[in-house]
C-alpha cells in the first residue's frame, strides 16, 4: 500500500468493498492509492453516511493530490453528492454497490427480470448474520423477517470470488429468507472498469 503524501490519492471507501478494492489495486499496480474505510454498518444508517464521509475529507486536509470516494449513493437520496459537490470530489458511479459490482447493464437486466430481488455480495454473504439478521433485528423479533422481505421474490448472489463455500452460504441465506436463489458471477472486472477513469495513473 502507498505511503500518504501529496503525490498520492486518498480513497475513502466502504469497508464492505475493502477486499475487492485491494485486489483491483494490486491488479493494476495502483500503489499511489491510500485507503481509509468507513464501517459497513453505515449501510443500515444511510442518513449518517454523508457526514461520515465529510469528516474523512476534512481530516485529510490538503495532504493528498486528490480524494476519491468509493461509495455509490447508497441510499442517501443525493445527500452524499451534495457533500462531494462542495469539495469537487468524484465518487464511484451508481446508486449502490450492486450496480458497480455487476456493471450497470447487467444489474439493470437482473432488476428488470425480477424487481423483487434482494442482492448479496461476497461481503454480505460472509456477514449476513451480523448485518442482515442482527442488523435488522430479526434475531430478536423473528416476525420482522416477513415484514422486511414480504415483497421480495429471490436472492441474487453477485459473486466477486469463485468460492464454493460462499455459494453454499448464499443458498442457505436464501432458504432462511424463504426466497428463490439465483447466482451471477461478476468477478472484479466491472469494479475495475468503474474505478479506472478516476484512479488510473
Amino acid at each position: 500500500m502507498a505511503h500518504s503524501g501529496h503525490d498520492n490519492v486518498l480513497v475513502i471507501a466502504c469497508g464492505a468493498i475493502a477486499r475487492e478494492l485491494l485486489r483491483v489495486q494490486q491488479l493494476n499496480h495502483w500503489y499511489h492509492l491510500d485507503f481509509q474505510c468507513l464501517p459497513p454498518e453505515l449501510h443500515n444508517h444511510p442518513d449518517q453516511l454523508p457526514a461520515a464521509v465529510e469528516a474523512k475529507i476534512e481530516a485529510a486536509g490538503g495532504s493528498y493530490q486528490k480524494i476519491f470516494v468509493a461509495f455509490a449513493d447508497c441510499g442517501t437520496g443525493g445527500k452524499l453528492d451534495e457533500v462531494l459537490e462542495r469539495y469537487g470530489i468524484e465518487r464511484i458511479p451508481g446508486a449502490h454497490c450492486y450496480e458497480f459490482f455487476a456493471g450497470s447493464d447487467v444489474f439493470e437486466a437482473l432488476a428488470a427480470a425480477e424487481p423483487g430481488s434482494f442482492y448479496l455480495t461476497d461481503f454480505l454473504v460472509r456477514n449476513f448474520e451480523r448485518l442482515v439478521v442482527k442488523g435488522l433485528g430479526m434475531d430478536r423479533l423473528p416476525q420482522l423477517k416477513s415484514m422486511y422481505f414480504n415483497n421480495y421474490k429471490r436472492v441474487v448472489y453477485l459473486a466477486q470470488s469463485e468460492s464454493e463455500d460462499l455459494r453454499d452460504l448464499a443458498r442457505q441465506h436464501a432458504e432462511y429468507l424463504g426466497l428463490d436463489y439465483a447466482f451471477h458471477a461478476c468477478g472484479d472486472t466491472p469494479l475495475d472498469r468503474a474505478l479506472a477513469p478516476a484512479l488510473a495513473k
